[in-house]
C-alpha cells in the first residue's frame, strides 16, 4: 500500500497560501450513511473521507485512512455524491485540512448549495475554510498522545452560530483537560455546542456521563452513534 506522501500535507495557513490547487484530492471512500456524531447525529449525511493525517493519536479509530486512497477530480466526487441524493455532506478523513485542495473543494461544495460540515483534528488552521461549512472542531486531550500540537487560534475562529467543538475523552484526566479549555477560551459562549465524546468501549463510561451531567456546564454527552449500530470497525458506515 503506498504511503501518503509528505508533499500532499499542509501544516499550517502560511503553507496553505503558498500552494496553487489543482482539482483534484486523494480520498479513502465516499459513502452515504447517518451522520453518528455531533449535534446532527441521525441526519442523512453523505461523506467524503480524505486520505492521510498527520496526527497519530493513540485511540484513532481511522488509522485505515493514513495510507492509499485515490485521487480523484472533484467533479467525479461530486458526481458520487448526486447519485446519494443527499443535501447534507461531511468531509473528514484523517485529517481533510491536511491536504491543500480541500479548500477550494469545501468553497466548490458550498457554491453547490450542499450544508458542509468539516471535521477536523484542529492540527491546521481552519482559517481558509469557506465560511458557509461548518466547523466540527476535535480538541486533541492529553490521553490522545497530541494534545500538545493542538492549533489553538482555531479556537478563537468558532462561530456560535453554526461551529462545534469536539473534546475525545479517554478519562477524567481529559474531563478535567476539556473544562480548563472551555473555561479558558469561553467555548460556552464562543461555540454552538460543546461535545463530550468518550472513546468508544471506555470502561468509566457511566462515570464520565455522571460528571458531565453534574458539571453545570452547558455541553453534550456526544456517543458515536454509528459505532453502536455497526460495530467499531466496519468502513463506509
Amino acid at each position: 500500500m503506498a504511503v501518503f506522501p509528505l508533499s500532499e500535507y499542509v501544516s499550517g495557513v502560511d503553507a496553505v497560501s503558498k500552494m496553487k490547487p489543482t482539482a483534484e484530492l486523494r480520498i479513502t471512500e465516499i459513502f452515504l450513511s447517518v451522520q453518528g456524531e455531533s449535534s446532527h447525529a441521525g441526519r442523512p449525511c453523505s461523506f467524503v473521507r480524505l486520505t492521510g493525517c498527520p496526527m497519530r493519536c493513540v485511540w484513532c479509530d481511522s488509522e485505515y485512512t493514513f495510507t492509499g486512497g485515490e485521487r480523484m477530480k472533484f467533479e467525479q466526487i461530486f458526481e458520487r455524491l448526486e447519485e446519494f441524493g443527499c443535501r447534507l455532506v461531511e468531509v473528514t478523513g484523517g485529517e481533510p485540512l491536511a491536504q491543500k485542495n480541500v479548500f477550494p473543494f469545501i468553497a466548490d461544495l458550498c457554491d453547490r448549495s450542499y450544508e458542509v460540515l468539516i471535521e477536523t483534528g484542529g492540527f491546521v488552521s481552519t482559517e481558509r475554510v469557506d465560511p458557509r461549512a461548518k466547523i466540527i472542531l476535535d480538541v486533541k486531550c492529553p490521553a490522545s498522545g497530541e494534545a500538545e500540537r493542538n492549533h489553538w487560534p482555531n479556537l478563537e475562529r468558532l462561530r456560535p452560530d453554526r461551529d462545534e467543538v469536539k473534546f475525545v475523552i479517554a478519562d477524567l484526566a481529559d474531563w478535567e483537560f476539556a473544562k480548563g479549555v472551555v473555561a479558558e477560551y469561553h467555548l460556552e459562549k464562543r461555540a454552538k455546542e460543546i461535545l463530550i465524546s468518550p472513546v468508544f468501549g471506555v470502561e468509566n463510561l457511566a462515570e464520565i456521563a455522571e460528571a458531565v451531567a453534574t458539571s453545570g456546564l452547558k455541553v453534550r454527552l456526544n456517543l458515536q452513534l454509528h459505532k453502536y449500530i455497526w460495530g467499531p470497525n466496519v468502513h463506509g458506515v
